[in-house]
C-alpha cells in the first residue's frame, strides 16, 4: 500500500507540474526569466518576514500567507517602474538589490526574535523552504496547493491566448482596444503568485531552473505554441513524478534530481541541433 505522505507527494507534484508546465512558456515568449531572479529574493524576504510574524503570533501558518503578499507586492511594483519607463531588466535589478538588502536584515531581527521565544523548528523550516522537500507537504499544504492552483490555471487558462499576442504583438492589443500594461501586470502577479504557492514543494534554490527550462527546452523543440505547450506540460510532469519516484528510492531531495534531469535535457536538445 502507497504511503499516504507519498500519495501529498505525487498529487502536489501534478498540480506544479501543471501551472509550471503552463507558465514557463510565458516566462521564455515574454523574457521573463530574469523576473524569476527577483522573484527569489521577494519569496525569501517574504518568508523571512512570515516567521518572524509567526514567532511573535505564535501561528507559522503566516509563512506562505506573507510570502505571498510580499512576492505579488513586489512584481507589482517592478511593472509599475517599468510603466514609469525603466527597462525590464533595470526594473527587476532596482527592486532585486533593495530586497535582498531587507532579506540579510531580516534575517538578522529574526535570530533576535528566535531568542527570546520557545524553540520552533524554525532552522529546518529554512532549509526545506530552500531545497524544498514535497515529501513534507501536510494535507492543509496541498488542500491550499490544490485550491490556489485550481484558481490560477483558470486566470491562465482564460488569459493564455491573450499573453501570447502580448509577447509577440503587444500593439495588436492596443489597436483592438486592450491594454498591454494590464495584461503584463496580470501576468507578473500570476509569476509572483505561482512562485509563492509552489515554493515549500519545488525550494527557492531550484525554483528558477524549473520555472524557465521546460519552456526554453519546448521552444527549441518546435515553433508551434500548442506544441511547445504540450511538451512543456509532458515534459513537467514526467520530470517531477520521476524525480519524486527517484528521491523515494534515493534519499535524495527530489528537487535536485529534477533540476539535474532538466538539465541534462536541455544540455542534449542543445547538442543536438
Amino acid at each position: 500500500m502507497m504511503p499516504e505522505y507519498l500519495l501529498r507527494a505525487l498529487l502536489a507534484s501534478i498540480m506544479v507540474s501543471v501551472l509550471l508546465g503552463m507558465l514557463s512558456p510565458l516566462i521564455n515568449t515574454k523574457g521573463l526569466a530574469f523576473l524569476t531572479h527577483a522573484l527569489f529574493h521577494s519569496l525569501l524576504f517574504g518568508a523571512v518576514l512570515g516567521m518572524i510574524l509567526g514567532l511573535l503570533f505564535e501561528n507559522l501558518s503566516l509563512v506562505m500567507l506573507t510570502a505571498l503578499t510580499v512576492t505579488v507586492a513586489i512584481v507589482l511594483l517592478i511593472a509599475h517602474l517599468e510603466k514609469l519607463g525603466f527597462s525590464p531588466d533595470s526594473a527587476v535589478g532596482i527592486v532585486a538589490s533593495f530586497v535582498a538588502g531587507l532579506t540579510v536584515l531580516g534575517f538578522g531581527v529574526l535570530y533576535k526574535v528566535m531568542a527570546t521565544r520557545p524553540y520552533f523548528p524554525l532552522g529546518e523550516s529554512i532549509v526545506s523552504y530552500l531545497t524544498g522537500d514535497i515529501f513534507l507537504i501536510s494535507l492543509n499544504d496541498l488542500t491550499a496547493l490544490v485550491l490556489g492552483g485550481a484558481f490560477l490555471f483558470l486566470v491562465m487558462l482564460l488569459l493564455y491566448r491573450d499573453f501570447l499576442y502580448l509577447s509577440f504583438d503587444p500593439e495588436g492589443i492596443e489597436s483592438y482596444g486592450g491594454s498591454a500594461r494590464a495584461y503584463l501586470m496580470i501576468l507578473y502577479v500570476l509569476v509572483g503568485a505561482i512562485g509563492a504557492l509552489i515554493v515549500q514543494t519545488v525550494g527557492l534554490i531550484t525554483l528558477q531552473v524549473v520555472a524557465v527550462l521546460p519552456g526554453a527546452i519546448a521552444l527549441m523543440v518546435s515553433s508551434d505554441m500548442r506544441k511547445v505547450l504540450g511538451v512543456s506540460l509532458f515534459l513537467t510532469l514526467g520530470v517531477q513524478l520521476s524525480s519524486v519516484a527517484l528521491a523515494y528510492l534515493t534519499d535524495i531531495p527530489p528537487s535536485g534530481i529534477a533540476t539535474i534531469m532538466l538539465g541534462a535535457i536541455y544540455g542534449a536538445v542543445v547538442f543536438r541541433r
